[in-house]
This record gives structure tokens, C-alpha cells and sequence, in this order.
């Protein structure tokens, strides 16, 4: 059975930078991927960011590009995501799941989350 496990969230000021982190277990990863969904008060959640275990190819929804990097390291099956310039729209339940693919149409596993709240 897959666990994914999130740490890495808290409160910062708009403009500063947190490193989500997502520790997977439970099998071998690599002809899947991982991605990160995040989820705000009284809204649908939406994908982030998502890395491919095998070759690293990353793909973003266009609000985060160019501020937040998501990142693998195989060898102790972790996934980071790392966001700068945060701003108060990022505020939110930010989670990992596991995938098929970096486009995640199909999701295998979840974690419980962990709350980025960005204060203004």
C-alpha cells in the first residue's frame, strides 16, 4: 500500500519562499509520477505541479510557472516543491499524489496535506 507523507508547510509573508516536501513508501515508483494539488477554503481543488519518477519531466499549471520547482530525488523517494514569491492567492491545504503520468489523469494515492498560509 502507497503512503505519501507531506511536511514542509506554515505561514509566511507574500513575497517569501517554503520547500514542501512528500515522502512516498509502499513500492517502487518509477513508471509513475508524482504531483502536487492544493485545495483553498470554499474552492475546488487544482493541480500544481507534477514530476515523472523515470526521467524528470515536469509540467506546471500556468498561476504557479516560473515561481514554484517541483523535484525529485529517487533515491529517497521524495518529492519537493519548492515556491517563491509566494503570494495570498497560494494560501492553501497543499497535497502530493500519486499518478500516472505529469498530466495525473489518473490518481493511484494520496496524502493527507499539509496548510501553506500566506499573509499579505
Amino acid at each position: 500500500q502507497v503512503q505519501l507523507v507531506e511536511s514542509g508547510g506554515g505561514l509566511v509573508q507574500a513575497g517569501a519562499s517554503l520547500r514542501l516536501s512528500c515522502a512516498a513508501s509502499g513500492r517502487t515508483f518509477s513508471n509513475y509520477a508524482m504531483g502536487w494539488f492544493r485545495q483553498a477554503p470554499g474552492k475546488e481543488r487544482e493541480f500544481v505541479a507534477a514530476v515523472s519518477w523515470s526521467d524528470g519531466s515536469t509540467y506546471y499549471t500556468d498561476s504557479v510557472k516560473g515561481r514554484f520547482t517541483i523535484s525529485r530525488d529517487n533515491a529517497v523517494n521524495t518529492v519537493y516543491l519548492q515556491m517563491n514569491s509566494l503570494k495570498p492567492e497560494d494560501t492553501a491545504v497543499y497535497s502530493c499524489a500519486l499518478g500516472n503520468s505529469v498530466r495525473m489523469y489518473l490518481i493511484y494515492a494520496r496524502g493527507q496535506g499539509t496548510q501553506v498560509t500566506v499573509s499579505s
